[in-house]
């Protein structure tokens, strides 16, 4: 589960590196930076969801890596919705569709062969 946020930062540090400037989001009527502590707390929170739906499916299901890696990859291609709609330009939108695919890609290969 740690994997997930520390993959992310590393993403988020050299995209960050590249760019120059960390990637920016509309919040409200402004705009504010996606700096390290999001996209660590980001990943962190969707590991904690995640694990937490394979516990309860492993326990009611009888195949629970199949229906969570489904539900994974449904909950993922909705979360995109956020930085396509939210993200301030194409290297925004780029660097932070870029980490939600690899926060889910390290929870949908990693989680349910634990």
């Amino acid at each position: 589960m740690i994997g997930a946020p520390a993959a992310a930062l590393a993403a988020w540090a050299l995209a960050v590196a590249v760019i120059g400037t960390e990637p920016t989001v509309r919040m409200g009527g402004g705009t504010q930076p996606v700096g390290p502590v999001p996209v660590v707390v980001t990943g962190l929170l969707a590991g904690l969801a995640g694990w937490t739906l394979l516990a309860v499916l492993e326990r009611f299901t009888s195949r629970p890596g199949r229906i969570w890696t489904i539900v994974a990859l449904v909950v993922l291609a909705l979360s995109l919705s956020g930085p396509l709609g939210g993200a301030v330009g194409p290297t925004a939108t780029l660097v932070l569709v870029l980490l939600h695919l690899i926060v889910g890609a390290v929870l949908v290969l990693g989680l349910p062969r634990r």
